[in-house]
């Protein structure tokens, strides 16, 4: 089994206004947005989900608010790249997600195809999961060739998809697609999501305060092809660009969503960043012109 193509969206962890703790009304209420709208599956504890500055205990309440609000299937990101903390991660959240589970999402740790292969080997053995593997060098700082990341993938069967962040990412797509018997995911929040699309990338794994327009995109494509997907994504991706700005991007898109009411606030914690006031007006433009949505002014952020 590999994981079914569509859109996988991964999801914002909401806090509470103090950020003392995480907001499972707003999860729930994420959650069953993403399952209304149609989407293939749900990611979380991915980066950005604030996995890495969460406790385990908050990881299990994440994915137990999951499974408690949708029937998705589930990817759970694993932040670790040594192979005990990784086990270690797994652990925590494997019981809870259950026969949900679709596939643990594991940071490529390496450069060294071989070791990577042999880590990937173990950590599949030990969970007796299937794997996702996530290629996002600008987050691990772990940068690997297109076909070094191919070798170390073809030697692991478990590996049920690959997500693929390393920029410019349509040439590593096509690369990888080209190679692997297994489905190719962008990411990058979208912003390359139509080219990734046309060298056959199987859809999106990535966050977006508007999912609608993800699915709209890879829908069009795979009834229309590329210029039909081109016409209904250009309304979507001035916002999808706003929302990947360095450093304020999660503050963005947390924002964002609070405007839509699918979360009751924008809290992020470190190292995070609140985008400045002059962002959040300019934010405000871009959800008035998004299709589809209405952003309430009557919601403050926290």
């Amino acid at each position: 089994m590999t994981l079914a193509p569509g859109v996988w969206g991964v999801l914002a962890t909401p806090f509470t206004a103090d950020v003392t703790a995480v907001d499972t009304d707003s999860l729930a209420r994420q959650v069953r947005h993403y399952e209304t709208i149609g989407a293939t599956g749900l990611t979380v504890l991915g980066v950005f989900g604030e996995a890495a500055c969460l406790t385990p205990a908050e990881r299990r309440a994440v994915v137990d608010t999951f499974v408690a609000s949708c029937n998705l299937p589930l990817v759970v990101g694993i932040s670790s790249l040594a192979l005990d903390d990784v086990l270690a991660e797994a652990a925590n959240v494997v019981p809870t997600a259950a026969d949900r589970l679709a596939g643990l999402m594991i940071q490529v740790n390496t450069p060294d195809p071989d070791a990577l292969s042999k880590h990937l080997t173990e950590i599949a053995q030990r969970t007796e999961r299937p794997l996702v593997v996530q290629d996002y060098p600008v987050i691990t700082g772990i940068p690997i060739a297109t076909a070094d990341l191919v070798r170390a993938v073809q030697a692991v069967p478990q590996v049920v998809a690959v997500k693929s962040e390393s920029s410019p990412s349509p040439p590593a797509v096509a690369t990888l697609v080209a190679a692997l018997d297994v489905p190719v995911f962008g990411g990058l929040g979208g912003t390359c999501l139509l080219d990734e699309l046309a060298v056959g990338a199987a859809g999106a794994m990535t966050g977006f305060s508007v999912p609608e327009g993800l699915l709209a995109c890879v829908t069009a494509y795979a009834e229309g092809g590329f210029d039909q997907a081109r016409e209904v994504w250009r309304d979507y991706l001035p916002l999808v660009n706003f929302e990947f700005q360095s450093g304020i991007a999660l503050g963005l898109r947390k924002h964002s969503l609070v405007r839509r009411g699918l979360i009751a606030s924008d809290t992020v914690r470190t190292p995070g960043a609140v985008p400045p006031p002059s962002m959040l007006k300019l934010l405000s433009r871009h959800l008035a012109r998004t299709p589809g949505v209405e952003p309430r002014d009557d919601v403050l952020a926290g």
